[in-house]
């Protein structure tokens, strides 16, 4: 599902910012909503001069007075937690700021980040030149982005490596046998020389004294922790042959070899006992043994294959446990995690994967639910004549146009021995009509499955701005339908607003037997479709090789055990609450309903309530607190309370509503398969479709509540009408409900 997006090697030599069109002239851009080309859709173009202050749903009290307030954030309990009075928090972040804004700019991004309910930010990018040396300014920059963001209640995360970010020259003293031509994929992980200088940018970082306050990043609190390294694996499929030069591969050929005569005696005597012949690239007398290929690893699983998953698991993990170590000798009391990414086998290499993280102080991934997007350099860009297809996640819809529903998810997750858990990286990419039901789709099932922190890719503009040019990237954060729904869901995952579920698994997975790649029967990425549901375990007992429901994670929360003892599955009976006839899942709380027939997700909880995906095929929706409908076949409409009260009760309520948005002049054809194709990208200014629909709450002073109807930023117009029967404005994103 994920692939490597070659748009970050980018990063290394371009700033975000300049990877678009010049930012609009801020006077162009006002709160009109007036409509745009065509009856259906309206203009979204928000002021860009106004202060925040004036935002009458300003989410800035959520975060704390600054970052580190409240001390070191720490993992307790498979939570994080404020160290100095032991209370959990939970993180709606983004991946930014932009790597070009400093001074004033960079400190209005860090406030408009604080409006909309942001508390984290992820640094994703390098510290170093094309040489691979220190480079000192990205050091400074680094601690100017901490200072910013601390003021405004925002921590920040660093990741500082990705291999797609180096490209090492020929006879490079510390990382050999490289040409400039490719990436040292795995080679942190095993190359002395490679680690040393990896320490030196981490203690630039942390260890730099800062020009005014005189103090270092490793002291700040404000820092919530260091990412290891982005992305790489040694049980992914860039560790491979064609991806290491002779001179790395001899590295961990001699280990390779060492570890396999401390096992077996000897190389030699591995090969007896393996009772399979030498590989071309064996060399026992030299001490050196080959890997075979990821692929035959996980599906022949032979003696060899053991031994060799066996070793590279050791490896990996002995790498991340000794960065940990030292990082914290150095002092650095905030939090380390391993890496975040897949692997060639979801069921043989994913747990070993995971189980390496567990050195780390939680778990991290990736994932992004992507659009069938292909054309020249479509895994970073956006251009005319790609293809596409609208996909909705609601409806489980799969890749292609026509194929079965596929049941995987990025918001899938579970607990990986009591860690908490991060998707540090995730989206809906566009031009995707659907991706309007990414932040309530991640807001709710995150919520529900205790998710700790979500991770929205990417800020790469602090304006409201399409940045057309001849190519547009696919996962632009400052839209309408994912930053302009921040306020009503970062309200609703911060704090809680709809219940953890039940745990309806517990699987307890023998470390030996994952050495040995007998898998796990929740395997994190693998995608199941419609057929192979039907091949699922149908009573409480799961048999080797069998795997679980994917949609349990849409029930309730699923736990997975590493232990030396035995193996085996908790599983509850899911028939409750799966009706695969009906096409519908409901979490154990009763507060999430998904038919995933008709693309429809009911939020039903004491204090949000509210409606996402094709509101026009059920007519009107009730709910306890209150009813809605509408006539769009995709709407998002969302009541959550903003005083901790039910909403039955509350004084003061946020009303939000999304359709989809595109960007202006933007059409496309119809293409092969079902798919569309791109005639013009467009340009600015964002559009959204005309909203309609009723909303109605069923208190008794109803008719008395203050109905107030806000502009793009949150201010206050005027009177919208009341709130016992509420007609939506077509250019009305949100709605303030007070007494």
């Amino acid at each position: 599902m994920m692939i490597l997006r070659t748009f970050l090697l980018l990063c290394l030599l371009i700033p975000f910012a300049s990877l678009t069109a010049p930012q609009p002239d801020p006077a162009a851009l006002r709160d009109t909503g007036k409509p745009g080309a065509g009856s259906d859709w309206f203009d979204f173009a928000p002021a860009s001069d106004l202060d925040a202050s004036r935002s009458a749903i300003d989410l800035r009290f959520l975060n704390e007075k600054f970052a580190g307030a409240n001390g070191w954030i720490t993992a307790t309990n498979g939570q994080f937690i404020h160290s100095a009075h032991g209370q959990p928090v939970r993180f709606w972040a983004v991946n930014g700021p932009p790597s070009d804004l400093h001074g004033d700019d960079l400190r209005k991004c860090a406030r408009l980040l604080a409006q909309y309910g942001v508390n984290l930010v992820r640094v994703h990018g390098p510290l170093f030149d094309k040489d691979g040396e220190t480079d000192m300014a990205k050091v400074r920059h680094s601690r100017e982005v901490v200072d910013a963001m601390r003021s405004e209640g925002i921590y920040t995360h660093f990741s500082i490596y990705f291999p797609l970010w180096f490209t090492p020259t020929r006879d490079l003293a510390w990382l050999g046998g490289y040409d400039g031509q490719k990436h040292p994929f795995a080679a942190l992980m095993f190359n002395p020389g490679f680690q040393e200088k990896y320490r030196d940018w981490l203690k630039a970082l942390l260890t730099t004294t800062g020009e005014g306050s005189g103090k270092a990043l490793v002291d700040d609190p404000a820092v919530f922790g260091i990412e290891i390294q982005n992305e790489d694996s040694l049980f992914f499929w860039t560790f491979s042959e064609g991806n290491l030069p002779d001179a790395q591969l001899h590295l961990l050929e001699r280990r390779f070899g060492d570890w396999l005569r401390t096992k077996h005696g000897s190389p030699e005597a591995a090969l007896t006992a393996w009772k399979s012949p030498a590989l071309k690239r064996d060399v026992p007398s030299e001490g050196r043994m080959a890997f075979r290929p990821l692929w035959n690893i996980a599906n022949d699983r032979t003696a060899r294959d053991r031994d060799t998953a066996a070793f590279l698991l050791e490896v990996q993990t002995a790498f991340y446990k000794d960065t940990h170590d030292w990082l914290r000798s150095l002092g650095f009391k905030g939090l380390i995690h391993a890496s975040n990414w897949a692997t060639a086998s979801p069921e043989v290499f994913g747990p070993l994967e995971k189980l390496s993280y567990g050195v780390g102080d939680f778990v991290d991934r990736h994932g992004y639910f992507e659009c069938n997007h292909k054309g020249d350099n479509a895994a970073w860009s956006i251009r005319s004549g790609h293809t596409y297809s609208d996909r909705s996640a609601l409806r489980f819809d799969a890749g292609e146009p026509g194929k079965p529903r596929q049941f995987v998810h990025p918001v899938m997750d579970p607990q990986y021995d009591d860690h908490p858990s991060m998707i540090s990286e995730t989206t809906f990419t566009r031009p995707n009509r659907y991706r309007s039901e990414a932040p309530l789709y991640y807001a709710a099932y995150g919520a529900l499955q205790e998710s700790d922190c979500i991770v929205h890719f990417a800020l790469d503009g602090a304006q409201w701005a399409v940045k057309p040019g001849y190519w547009m990237q696919p996962w632009t954060l400052a839209t309408p339908a994912m930053l302009g729904q921040f306020p009503a869901t970062a309200l609703l995952y911060r704090r809680g607003l709809i219940s953890p579920g039940a745990v309806v698994a517990t699987v307890r997975l023998n470390t030996n037997d994952l050495r040995d790649l007998r898998g796990t029967p929740l395997p994190q990425d693998a995608s199941f479709d419609e057929l192979r549901l039907k091949d699922l375990p149908d009573g409480l007992e799961v048999k080797a090789g069998q795997r679980l429901d994917p949609l349990l994670h849409y029930v309730g929360r699923s736990q997975v055990q590493f232990t030396g003892g035995a193996g085996g599955v908790d599983v509850i009976d899911l028939k409750r609450y799966v009706n695969r006839a009906a096409q519908t899942v409901t979490s154990t709380t009763g507060e999430l309903r998904l038919d995933y027939a008709k693309g429809l997700l009911v939020i039903n909880a004491p204090q949000a309530q509210g409606a996402s995906g094709a509101l026009a095929s059920v007519g009107t929706v009730e709910l306890p607190a209150l009813t809605l409908s509408s006539d769009l076949d995709l709407v998002h409409i969302i009541a959550v309370s903003m005083d901790d009260q039910p909403l039955a009760t509350s004084g003061r309520i946020l009303l939000q509503i999304m359709s989809e948005e595109r960007s202006s002049g933007f059409t496309t054809e119809a293409a092969e398969a079902g798919s569309r194709r791109i005639k013009n990208l467009g340009h600015d200014p964002w559009q959204v479709k005309k909203l309609s629909g009723t909303v109605g709450f069923k208190r008794t002073d109803a008719a008395r509540l203050k109905v107030t109807a806000l502009d793009f930023n949150g201010v206050p117009t005027g009177d919208a009408g009341t709130a016992s029967h509420l007609a939506l404005r077509p250019a009305t994103l949100h709605y303030l409900i007070t007494r």
